[in-house]
């Protein structure tokens, strides 16, 4: 398309989203009153259910499958525009579960204040995913058919590691060519969109030492507090190297009485990191560290949650696309590079451009003031729609 072409087929989707916009409201209400906090299955089933009704009457869609996730739930993964051109697929990616546990909706009941509205899970990320529904009927009604097919995968863990959606990602990403993927998590502060992502790892360090007598004979003793101590202070110094390297240590155990040279410990640590080489230098200073008191055993365990999402110049491209799109709408869309990692993640771990971050402004993700913007649905639903259509 011309940017003309594009610029006024964007400002029809806007037009189209501001009629609708009650309708995205509505169904939003229902998602959000239908609880599926990470792993509730019967939640999680009667969400992708709204939504797999939902998308079954939009003209564009060609099948909705819904994938078994025992233990988590259900997938739904939803496909558009299929025979336009088998090859080429634009990923959206989102999920349907939130961290807001059953009861929730009862304790903080859906609310209308102005251009906000409050609700467990409406920021992170019910709404988006009426949303992305939003835009395959958009689409269809409004008669656009992309050079590209559109695959939609709603997974059910995300808020919980993706355990079982990423494999899932991964079959659907490597069973066709994915020209890029399209994240709908929360924007940043202010409607931006992510270039960048940080990867994350979790890791649990264990010291065995001796226990002693900590009055008659400590010397006796190998304090595997002590060790955990020095251990941390050698881990946490990793923050100051520069670059995205960020070390956690979260949460630590350790030890029975005061008077007790300490036998065990363990610490559990989060680490973040921007690029493949950061991931490197971490892995060799948690994996390949040695005690400093000779007389204890360390181990490691655990592992990379998820790869970077990194800043390449695919995604650059893909950002600059999508703020010409928002600007034809008086958006001047921003980027942000963050700490978070989302399942975007792991599509830009297999070679995939992704813009994350895509989905309707608003704030408090996972607290009790978790909120959308009202007036962002058409403006979101219009920069969505106008990818699709310009990829």
């Amino acid at each position: 398309m011309t940017s003309e072409t594009s610029s006024s087929l964007t400002q029809r989707f806007q037009q189209r989203f501001l009629e609708k916009q009650e309708e995205i409201v509505s169904f939003t209400r229902a998602l959000v009153e239908t609880e599926s906090p990470s792993g509730d299955e019967s939640g999680s089933r009667a969400v992708i259910e709204l939504l797999a009704n939902a998308a079954a009457e939009a003209r564009c869609v060609t099948a909705i499958q819904r994938v078994d996730a025992p233990g988590f739930g259900q997938h739904l993964v939803i496909r558009a525009f299929g025979g336009q051109n088998d090859l080429k697929t634009v990923m959206i990616v989102g999920h349907t579960d939130t961290v807001h546990p059953r009861g929730s909706i009862a304790e903080r009941p859906w609310r209308v204040d102005g251009n906000r509205i409050y609700g467990p899970g409406i920021f992170d990320m019910k709404a988006n995913c009426a949303l992305a529904i939003g835009v395959l009927h958009a689409c269809g009604d409004l008669g656009v058919v992309p050079r590209c097919g559109v695959t939609l995968v709603l997974t059910c863990d995300e808020e919980i590691g993706s355990f079982s959606g990423w494999p899932l990602l991964e079959n659907l990403a490597r069973g066709s060519t994915v020209r890029c993927g399209l994240v709908l998590e929360p924007p940043v502060s202010g409607g931006g969109v992510k270039t960048g992502r940080k990867g994350t790892g979790m890791f649990t360090m264990k010291v065995l030492g001796r226990a002693a007598h900590a009055g008659l004979d400590p010397e006796k003793g190998a304090s595997a507090i002590l060790e955990l101590a020095r251990q941390i202070e050698r881990l946490s110094a990793l923050n100051d190297m520069g670059g995205g390297i960020t070390v956690n240590v979260g949460v630590i155990q350790g030890g029975t009485r005061s008077n007790v040279v300490p036998a065990e410990a363990q610490a559990e640590i989060d680490v973040r990191f921007s690029t493949a080489e950061e991931l490197k230098d971490l892995e060799q200073a948690v994996f390949r560290t040695k005690p400093f008191d000779e007389r204890v055993r360390l181990t490691v365990t655990g592992g990379i949650n998820r790869p970077p999402l990194e800043r390449t110049p695919q995604v650059v491209e893909l950002y600059e696309l999508a703020r010409n799109i928002a600007s034809s709408t008086g958006f001047d869309l921003p980027e942000a590079q963050v700490g978070g990692a989302s399942d975007g993640n792991f599509l830009a771990a297999m070679g995939i451009p992704v813009l994350d971050g895509l989905g309707i402004d608003g704030d408090g993700a996972h607290a009790a003031d978790e909120h959308i913007i009202v007036d962002d649905i058409p403006r979101r639903g219009a920069l969505l729609a106008g990818l699709i259509a310009s990829l």
